[in-house]
């Protein structure tokens, strides 16, 4: 499982679609809806806010957003109802480590579109993420 910290406007199709996926599994695990994937790391974050199940529904929010600014027709419908403004600090070495390792894995899936994002200086992070200063976050498999 990867929930993404860095905004879903870098990632390409599959990126996107895997992401969509992934969150809709996320979402399913913080309503206590699946038996697996209860303790994944990468929903530590989302499990301490103080509305988890409201900021997943956020954090699918602004995917489907990006499907809809690319023509894709991700359905709605399967964000639960809910959202939160209070965000979740990530650290700056997270953002970057996660922005590398997207472009890593586009250097063999889409060259092009690596092309794009390997010269990005300013990253940008999911909305419901504020960035903060520090290295890779303690929950990141390295």
């Amino acid at each position: 499982m990867r929930l993404w910290s860095i905004h879903p406007k870098y990632l390409d199709r599959v990126g996107l679609v895997a992401l969509w996926r992934e969150s809709l599994l996320a979402q399913k695990v913080l309503q206590g809806e699946t038996k697996g994937y209860r303790n994944h790391p990468q929903l530590d974050r989302f499990k301490k806010h103080q509305q988890p199940q409201n900021c997943i529904a956020g954090y699918l929010t602004e995917i489907w957003r990006e499907s809809r600014r690319r023509g894709y027709n991700f359905n709605r419908r399967k964000i639960a109802t809910g959202a939160s403004t209070k965000k979740i600090p990530i650290t700056q070495g997270q953002l970057k480590h996660e922005f590398n390792l997207l472009c890593e894995r586009l250097k063999m899936r889409d060259p092009e579109r690596y092309q794009q994002l390997f010269s990005a200086h300013n990253i940008d992070p999911h909305p419901i993420f504020t960035v903060v200063g520090g290295d890779v976050e303690k929950w990141e498999r390295t």
